[in-house]
């Protein structure tokens, strides 16, 4: 059994899977004012909808990012906490690749550019594609590695062409420049159950960490920082 959770995409989102990715309990609250309040809540029902313990559980899986800070920072102390109380090991997942995820379980889509809005400005930005060597019951979309990067996921800036005329999927593909024809989708929005079987399949090829290392990634390396601090005020 593993427990996911995302409070990144506006949202507290909390499920429990099992190691086929099948949902045994779900819940999802809109909106981010409350997230503190709600997890912690939302994962005891969860819990005791599956008729669960946490000493059941195998892994706890997280949004560990790119998106907002404080809800990148509300489920990465989360994870960690509940690691280091239950001796359990973390996966992060990544909230592009989530988004393309579900752009292909919602559309089909086998190739797409994941775009989140990160404001100043800027998107989260990353590609990702089916590979030919996923297995057959856990298709996952895999992140296109750009030649010049060990890593698909950067900072564009708004009205940014993209260098291939594939979908663009997620609240920031609008804030990019299409090409003649490019498909897009804003309404591309992931929840936990999407997080959970990411990390299922992650877990499975490469196992989990410590709380130590289950870290968050923000893109921005002073995004804990204040405007002033940042020279931007």
């Amino acid at each position: 059994m593993f427990l996911a959770m995302d409070t990144v995409f506006d949202q507290c989102s909390v499920a429990i899977l099992d190691s086929n990715g099948q949902v045994l309990s779900s819940h999802t609250e809109t909106g981010k004012r409350q997230q503190t309040q709600q997890i912690l809540p939302m994962i005891d029902s969860a819990l005791s909808e599956a008729q669960l313990r946490l000493a059941d559980v195998q892994a706890l899986i997280f949004n560990r990012g790119p998106g907002a800070f404080s809800g990148i920072r509300i489920n990465t102390a989360v994870v960690q906490a509940l690691s280091v109380a239950h001796d359990l090991p973390c996966v992060g997942v990544s909230s592009l690749q989530a988004i393309a995820q579900s752009a292909y379980q919602q559309y089909g889509l086998t190739e797409v550019y994941s775009a989140l809005d990160a404001r100043m400005q800027q998107v989260y930005f990353g590609q990702y594609a089916i590979t030919d060597n996923h297995q057959a019951d856990r298709t996952v979309m895999q992140p296109v590695l750009n030649s010049d990067s060990d890593s698909t996921e950067q900072l564009l800036d708004y009205d940014s062409q993209t260098a291939l005329n594939i979908p663009i999927v997620g609240n920031g593909s609008l804030l990019l420049k299409a090409q003649d024809g490019q498909v897009s989708h804003e309404d591309v929005w992931p929840d936990a159950v999407v997080i959970g079987q990411l990390g299922i399949a992650q877990f499975i090829t490469s196992g989990g960490t410590d709380a130590a290392n289950a870290l968050p990634k923000y893109l921005r390396n002073q995004a804990w920082k204040t405007l002033k601090e940042q020279g931007r005020a």
